[in-house]
Order: structure tokens, then C-alpha cells, then sequence
């Protein structure tokens, strides 16, 4: 078995998608995947990229994928690294590629200065928590995230002030 971690191409932006909706029917929101191919060509390869990608392999095919972009520290005043989507097809599991992807991931973040990776895993996920911790991930418990969205986000946007 041959594993492999590459930076994606504009020709990956079909499997990307898969990946994604994957990722999507794995944590039970098969139906949130709003994005499309022109959106995340965009997103990934446009004139002003939001985001990149690599892609995992097994024996030359597609099985998982890693999507992260910069965030920023005021404490540390540097960009740090922010793993979006980490996903590995579940016949793929236990080889190695979750490893090889948050590797490269790791070598990125190192070689571009970025003092740390930051994540979100759902509660629920047992596995990956397990993985990430004997990775030596530590979770954030003491940190609540929020999220300001649809008609709250529009509500707030549109206050008069």
C-alpha cells in the first residue's frame, strides 16, 4: 500500500467536493453542503485563494483530504495555521494517511513560522479525538466557540449605527 500527500490541483476540484460531502454524511449533515465546483475552484485556486488543500492518496487514489488557511494571533503576532476539514474515507482508516495528512499539514504550518494548528472535532467523534490526542493534540476545554450566522448575522449587520 502506497500512501501519498500532495498539494491539490485545479483537476481536484471534482474528488475535493466528494471528499467534502463525505465529510458532510460522516457528521450527519449530509444536506450542508452549499458549496460548488465554481465556488471552490475559486475558494482554492483564484485570484485571491481562501484556503488550499492536499490531497491524500492510497495506491494513486483520492481518499482523504486536508483543507487549512491562515488564522492570526494577536498573542503571538503571527499567522497560525487552521485545519478546516481533516477527512479520511472510512475503507482508507487505519493505514496511516489521517497521519501523513496532518503531517504535511504540520511541516506547512512549520515552515511558513506559524507557531501552531487549530482544529474543531465534533463531540461525538470518539475516534478522532483519540487520534488527535495520541498525535499529542491537546483539546481547548476551557473555550467556547460561537457562531453568528443567517438571520442573526443580517439582524446585527443591518442595526442602524
Amino acid at each position: 500500500m502506497t500512501i501519498r500527500v500532495r498539494p491539490a490541483t485545479p483537476d481536484d476540484v471534482g474528488v475535493i467536493l466528494e471528499l467534502v460531502r463525505d465529510l458532510a454524511v460522516y457528521e450527519r449533515a449530509p444536506n450542508a453542503v452549499e458549496t460548488t465546483p465554481v465556488m471552490l475552484r475559486d475558494a482554492l485556486f483564484g485570484e485571491r485563494p481562501a484556503c488550499e488543500a492536499f490531497i491524500g492518496e492510497v495506491d494513486g487514489v483520492a481518499q482523504g483530504i486536508a483543507v487549512i488557511f491562515h488564522n492570526f494571533s494577536t498573542w503571538t503576532g503571527r499567522r497560525g495555521v487552521y485545519l478546516e476539514d481533516l477527512f479520511v474515507r472510512p475503507a482508507a482508516r487505519g493505514h496511516g494517511l489521517g497521519r501523513a495528512l496532518l503531517r504535511e499539514v504540520a511541516r506547512v504550518a512549520l515552515a511558513r513560522g506559524c507557531p501552531r494548528v487549530d482544529w474543531l472535532v465534533i463531540d461525538w467523534n470518539e475516534p478522532a479525538i483519540g487520534f488527535y490526542k495520541a498525535l499529542g493534540a491537546t483539546p481547548l476545554s476551557d473555550w467556547t466557540i460561537f457562531r453568528l450566522q443567517g438571520e442573526a448575522l443580517a439582524n446585527l449587520a443591518h442595526e442602524p449605527g
